[in-house]
């Protein structure tokens, strides 16, 4: 009997997501502009057999954005692109819910699926800064709960929309004259309390029936959130205890929703740093801490902190325990501050460790100490894989790719080829069957 397999992804992030990444002499300047660039990492990571290919975004960035987000492609042109350059690798990009109209992204997301011939998965957020309300004409930001009850309504009107034609609706019979078969075309009629859309959507069912629905919230509600619509979960913690806890959380209220937790698959992020020797991944990790501009470093824990001006207080001091209240990321907020005192860390410790991925994990040793982590936490059950945020690109996947991916196929938990051919063959997720507009909207959201 075959192990359980391990699922991987790639966290694309321009330069990579330390925040010096950029410094380094061998990293070329204008690597989030470059095409060529992220056709090479697309290729080395379908070489590696990754399940996909995750592109973030955000809708506006300030003085404290990180430099790889500062300028980058619209990641579902960029998909695109990377759609026609690779063969096999799933293809994931952010969009939100809060700035866009589900008709959109439904056309979008289902349009990009036809032309990777099923390997796309869209990763759905709420938004959390402020600077996207003023980019999309609104002066507030809508609240944290709020943004989640009208994101559950904008996923069950997407879910209707790939559901507007039936798997066999298009009968294309040139002798009889029939194009489709209009029993078995849908208009959706949705009227709620933020959308009202007519439907149908003029793109049919994908080779993978529907993209795969990806979700990253870890607060209260984008907990339930996830449990009732997301395929594959991006999460952060920093300890074992912590991902059993989550993982064990999300897969009771799964079941509570009526689906087979096995087919919601948790991915923690996860900072791999590596080399021949432990010597050697941890020379490389000092060298881009080094990097680091103390003035960026604080600007970026201010971020995460809701803006919170640093500058009064001692850097060599404890983190302050009076903080703002933050209408953004309440999750990673709350994970840097139990870091910060579970760890005792001075702010400036602080904003050095966030600086490497911004509150996901750090495994920094040779190939047999990463594995060996890796293979932990993922026999333990407190994931199904992870999503691997690179320091820095190319470098870091290359070296991942070259020295830690053999040892876990020698080890039977991580595959030696592809055995489908859409993301959700990687994944080990069925195809969503044909629904009625009653069937996709019979869930509640708590």
């Amino acid at each position: 009997m075959q192990k359980r397999q391990m699922h991987l992804g790639v966290f694309l992030m321009g330069f990579g997501h330390h925040l010096a990444s950029w410094r380094q002499a061998d990293t070329p300047a204008d690597s989030p502009e470059d095409i060529d660039f992220y056709i090479d990492i697309a290729k080395t990571a379908e070489q590696g057999k990754f399940d996909l290919l995750f592109v973030s975004d955000g809708l506006s960035f300030n003085e404290r954005s990180h430099p790889s987000e500062l300028v980058r492609f619209e990641p579902l042109t960029l998909l695109g692109a990377l759609s026609i350059a690779t063969k096999s690798i799933g293809l994931a990009a952010t969009a939100t819910t809060t700035y866009n109209e589900p008709f959109h992204l439904a056309r979008k997301f289902l349009s990009l699926d036809h032309l990777n011939k099923g390997r796309t998965g869209w990763n759905v957020v709420t938004s959390y800064y402020q600077g996207e309300a003023n980019n999309f004409n609104q002066n507030d930001h809508m609240k944290h709960d709020e943004r989640y009850v009208r994101a559950d309504e904008f996923v069950e009107v997407v879910k209707k929309l790939w559901n507007s034609w039936e798997t066999d609706a298009l009968v294309r019979d040139k002798a009889t004259g029939t194009y489709f078969d209009q029993k078995k075309l849908h208009a959706q009629h949705h009227e709620g309390r933020y959308f009202s859309v007519a439907g149908p959507l003029n793109t049919s069912r994908s080779k993978q029936g529907e993209p795969v629905i990806i979700q990253a919230g870890s607060s209260e509600q984008g907990r339930a959130f996830a449990a009732k619509h997301a395929e594959v979960i991006f999460t952060a913690q920093q300890t074992i205890e912590e991902a059993l806890k989550f993982a064990n959380d999300i897969q009771s209220k799964a079941v509570e929703h009526g689906r087979d937790p096995s087919k919601v698959k948790i991915l923690p992020g996860v900072i791999p740093i590596v080399a021949l020797t432990e010597e050697e991944a941890w020379e490389k990790y000092n060298e881009l801490q080094d990097l680091i501009v103390p003035e960026v470093g604080l600007e970026l824990l201010s971020e995460y902190m809701g803006g919170f001006d640093f500058s009064q207080f001692d850097l060599d001091g404890p983190l302050p325990t009076e903080l703002p209240e933050y209408n953004g990321n309440q999750s990673r907020k709350q994970l840097i501050i139990d870091m910060a005192k579970r760890e005792q860390l001075t702010v400036r410790q602080l904003y050095q460790k966030i600086a490497g991925g911004r509150g996901h994990r750090l495994i920094i040793g040779n190939p047999e100490q990463v594995a060996d982590d890796l293979q932990l936490w993922f026999e333990s059950g407190a994931c199904d894989g992870f999503n691997l945020l690179f320091a820095r690109y190319p470098g870091g996947l290359d070296d991942f790719v070259e020295l830690v991916v053999p040892i876990l196929q020698e080890r039977g938990i991580f595959r030696k080829q592809y055995s489908g051919e859409t993301l959700r063959d990687h994944l080990g997720l069925d195809v969503p069957s044909f629904r009625t507009e009653k069937q996709v909207s019979n869930q509640t959201f708590v």
